[in-house]
């Protein structure tokens, strides 16, 4: 088995079998598993945990407030205004799942979710949907199309913007999708590349390989996994911020 083969198979989505629910048809496979067990976490372990009174979870209960407050304060309140109460809740969810689910790639025989575009283009399709949907709703459905150009253009011009804006709206959130999918695939493909080095240079003298080769690239791959789990929580806090702003911008006539 080559590298490539070796990424394929640690990296690409697998499926075992096909679940069949009438007429929808969903692939069961280890991103798909992953997910289960993220919002199984979300739905039934946290809150179960949250209410608690175990003085044993009090840490864990204080850093699950904090997080939703810093949310509230930073994120979505500086973005959406008065309405923060009415979207909060979305964007908590948000977070908490790309988070578990980056998390839960680097739990051993786990895999990240959110390294296959197709989760993380759901996720966007979703973010799609709240940005029109909720500019809709605040603006009115006339004034929202009418202010997809912005105010002050020459009349002349906004035949040209009107299908600019769309196409800038729709890759914004299409950017949303491979930033999530590339950052949480980078640190996986690094990794691998970093193991493969180790029987490439063994191959070809084995003290070579476990003598020199080995120790650097185990250190590598510890300070590399280090920085996934930073990667992890960063890159939610990016997905949901944008998407804040993106939806907090739709509600406002510009």
């Amino acid at each position: 088995m080559d590298l490539k083969e070796i990424l394929q198979h640690h990296i690409i989505d697998h499926v075992w079998s096909w679940l069949n629910l009438g007429a929808l048809r969903l692939p069961v496979s280890k991103h798909f598993l992953m997910m289960i067990i993220g919002g199984s976490l979300l739905s039934i372990a946290i809150p179960a945990a949250v209410r608690s009174r175990n003085e044993k979870l009090r840490i864990f209960r204080g850093l699950i407030e904090t997080i939703v407050v810093f949310l509230r304060d930073e994120v979505v309140h500086p973005n959406i205004g008065h309405k923060t109460s009415r979207y909060l809740p979305y964007f908590c969810t948000l977070f908490f799942f790309i988070l578990v689910c980056n998390l839960l790639g680097l739990v051993p025989f786990g895999s990240t979710a959110t390294g296959n575009i197709a989760v993380t283009g759901g996720m966007a399709l979703t973010t799609f949907a709240l940005i029109n949907l909720a500019g809709i709703r605040e603006q009115g459905f006339l004034n929202y199309i009418r202010h997809i150009v912005p105010s002050g253009v020459p009349g002349w011009l906004v035949p040209l913007l009107f299908p600019i804006e769309l196409i800038g709206l729709v890759t914004k959130t299409l950017a949303l999708c491979i930033r999530l999918f590339a950052n949480m695939i980078a640190g996986h493909i690094v990794i691998l590349a970093l193991l493969g080095l180790i029987f490439m240079f063994g191959a070809i003298n084995p003290w070579l390989g476990v003598g020199i080769t080995a120790p650097a690239a185990i250190f590598l791959i510890l300070f590399v996994s280090l920085l996934e789990l930073f990667v992890a929580v960063l890159q939610a806090y990016i997905f949901t911020f944008l998407t804040a702003i993106f939806v907090g911008a739709s509600m406002h006539s510009h």
